[in-house]
């Protein structure tokens, strides 16, 4: 199995939490074409890239990570319904959460089999 430094990985998680947020709030004209998937898909695929990071960078926070995850996507839509340039839309929560929910039920299905044992480092 790879080894990454902790530290790069908590550095790509954050990273991804920046873009995320940065994509999802920036007029959708300033989007580069190729983010033209369906909606719903995309958003679940990123939930599920920024829960798949985070669970390893932080296995022991598991939880924490996804209800935090949750109340980001949750945030995003507000903030994304306040900004008179995009549209706060309640069922990309819905397809956040798939993406979070999917990733955890396979990390704990792994977990389980002895899969993903957590690293004894530092969260």
């Amino acid at each position: 199995m790879l080894k990454l430094p902790p530290r790069l990985v908590k550095a790509a998680f954050w990273a991804c939490v920046l873009g995320t947020v940065f994509l999802s709030l920036v007029p959708v004209g300033f989007l580069p074409q190729a983010f033209n998937w369906w909606d719903k898909a995309q958003h679940a695929l990123g939930f599920a890239v920024l829960t798949t990071l985070g669970l390893v960078a932080y296995p022991k926070l598991q939880w924490q990570l996804a209800w935090g995850l949750l109340v980001l996507g949750g945030f995003i839509e507000l903030a994304q319904a306040a900004s008179g340039w995009r549209r706060g839309d309640w069922l990309d929560l819905l397809a956040d959460a798939v993406g979070v929910l999917v990733v955890m039920s396979v990390w704990r299905l792994g977990c389980s089999k002895g899969d993903f044992a957590p690293s004894s480092g530092r969260d």
